[in-house]
């Protein structure tokens, strides 16, 4: 008989063998994971269902509602094209507007409902001054994840840790966060329009010809979209005093994309293709890869991982979060950060068991190196493959190779920063 620690530990290397391959779906492999810890009987089925974080589902469902129905209104294309028009046309000022709109859009929405918005709009300016748009798509990349690290909502790993740690607020990831995000996204673009700044001639009448546009005119729905704005603001108000409250963050977004949906819906039609928003795919790949971790916890295997981490540190703080800071930033650079993030929470919540009294540096070394690492290469973080893919449909390739040799060094540079960060705050 194999015993369940190593079925368990087979299931999830093979599962993430095949995330990192993308030959399926990863969704797919998450759920058929998911269900073969429950057929070969290494996870109870009720246990199973209560490893599934129904709060960080509800908190991605309520947000993707809101998000969906706003889209419909044509706000963003308006920004976009605004801040275009800001920046008179020139090039450079147009990369570092759109790339601080994706910075800020992604704090306060997630990074690939972001990036599927902002993309298309800036391919169509890119299109217009006839300049090679992958410096604008990497460095929107960047800016996302980010950006994306500054807030609870604003990054899957965010959402997760969040989730799983009540004490960790939205205005607590806001405090501790949001510097050190802005700093590191301000040397980003800094470092990105340099390195790109041979490539921004374009013609004066193309310019004009940008000028002339009118943003106004994406607004396909004024009604629709006041009410959105209303609902988005009572919703961002909703997760600053969700503590205060008593109510759960996913509350909070569920009721605002709910009530968006019952302010806004005309008929029975328009709310089944609110709903179609949802990334159904994305919820039913968390729900697989709570399960399968779920089996890791069961059997032993994340406490053990736990207690060889404190052995090699020695149980030093200092040491602890510095390691989990940078091991959490090499793994995301080169495996989606979602996984690694959905092991890791138990592994340090296991520390705290083992001796670690003060966590709090380690879930923030955690946020910081799961999604700065996203940016290392173009399969780090979901956002990235996005980007890519909507990329290749207009004719134009982000290679592998390419984006790396941008996007590695930025992020080494970002941990290094966050790094002194961590130290001088927490640990000194």
């Amino acid at each position: 008989m194999i015993d369940n620690a190593v079925l368990a530990g087979v299931i999830f290397i093979l599962m993430y063998a095949f995330i990192v391959s993308e030959k399926i779906h990863r969704t797919i492999i998450a759920m058929i994971g998911a269900i073969l810890m429950i057929f070969l009987g290494v996870i109870e089925q009720d246990v199973a269902i209560h490893h599934i974080d129904f709060n960080t589902l509800g908190l991605l469902i309520g947000m993707m509602i809101i998000v969906g129905i706003t889209g419909q209104t044509g706000l963003f294309n308006y920004v976009a094209i605004w801040a275009a028009k800001k920046a008179e046309a020139s090039p450079m000022k147009i990369l570092i507007y759109l790339s601080l709109l994706t910075a800020v859009f992604s704090a306060f929405l997630d990074n690939v409902t972001t990036v599927l918005l902002m993309v298309p709009v800036t391919l169509s300016i890119t299109e217009k001054l006839k300049i090679d748009p992958i410096p604008f798509l990497i460095t929107q990349i960047i800016a996302s994840n980010v950006g994306g690290t500054a807030t609870l909502i604003g990054d899957p790993p965010n959402i997760m840790i969040g989730s799983a740690v009540k004490e960790l607020t939205f205005i607590a990831f806001i405090d501790n966060l949001a510097f050190i995000s802005f700093v590191n996204l301000i040397i980003a673009i800094a470092i990105l329009t340099f390195l790109y700044k041979k490539g921004f001639k374009t013609q004066d009448s193309l310019k004009r010809e940008l000028m002339k546009m009118d943003e106004k005119a994406e607004l396909k729905d004024i009604t629709l979209l006041k009410k959105c704005l209303a609902v988005l603001t009572l919703t961002i108000l909703g997760f600053f005093g969700h503590q205060a409250l008593h109510l759960e963050s996913s509350a909070v977004a569920l009721a605002g994309g709910f009530l968006l949906l019952l302010i806004a819906s005309r008929d029975h039609t328009f709310t089944e293709k609110m709903l179609d928003k949802v990334e159904w795919a994305t919820i039913f790949f968390f729900v697989g890869l709570f399960i399968a971790v779920g089996g890791l916890i069961e059997t032993g295997i994340i406490s053990r991982i736990a207690e060889i981490a404190l052995e090699v540190t020695g149980g030093d703080l200092t040491y602890t979060s510095l390691l989990i800071l940078w091991l959490s930033a090499i793994v995301s650079a080169f495996l989606d950060n979602i996984p690694f993030v959905a092991t890791m929470i138990p592994m340090i919540q296991d520390m705290g068991v083992a001796g670690i009294a003060d966590l709090e540096p380690l879930w923030w070394s955690l946020a910081l190196g799961a999604c700065l690492g996203g940016n290392g290469t173009i399969v780090g973080a979901s956002a990235n493959l996005i980007v890519a893919g909507l990329a290749a449909e207009r004719g134009h390739r982000i290679t592998f190779v390419g984006y790396m040799k941008v996007g590695f060094p930025i992020m080494i540079l970002t941990i290094i920063i966050s790094t002194g960060y961590i130290y001088l705050r927490y640990l000194m």
